[in-house]
């Protein structure tokens, strides 16, 4: 890993409840933007598609491994790095989803929260670091 988030960049994942993310095309233009939870755990920030493995954006991002995120005041270039169980870095997926609760439990309903700390949504996980 190349980069990290500084601490004022880590606050801010760990307040604002979404962010937009754009994946790079192989010409290196952004792509498509969606707007997606984010969690911070210790000084990683990740993402997860609700809607599994299928879901667009996911698969434009996890292919492109490299995109753009602009959250609260932050707009940084990002390395997208699969952190899935199967992948060469592992994320931690209970404290994944503890963070997912944690932030979001007593504002959303749960049925909004469920897809993204089940087990297929472990599969989606991605870390975004600093590029």
């Amino acid at each position: 890993m190349s980069a990290t988030w500084n601490p004022d960049e880590l606050q801010t994942i760990a307040d604002e409840d979404e962010v937009v993310l754009a994946s790079r095309r192989p010409d290196e233009s952004l792509g498509i933007v969606t707007t997606i939870w984010i969690v911070r755990v210790g000084d990683d920030a990740y993402v997860r598609s609700a809607f599994g493995s299928g879901n667009l954006w996911y698969t434009r991002a996890k292919k492109a491994g490299a995109g753009h995120v602009t959250i609260g005041g932050i707009s940084r270039d990002v390395t997208i790095e699969d952190a899935s169980a199967d992948s060469d870095h592992p994320a931690d997926d209970e404290a994944i989803d503890n963070a997912y609760h944690a932030k979001y439990d007593a504002n959303y309903p749960q049925k909004y929260i469920e897809p993204v700390v089940d087990a297929a949504s472990h599969a989606t996980t991605l870390r975004l670091i600093p590029a």
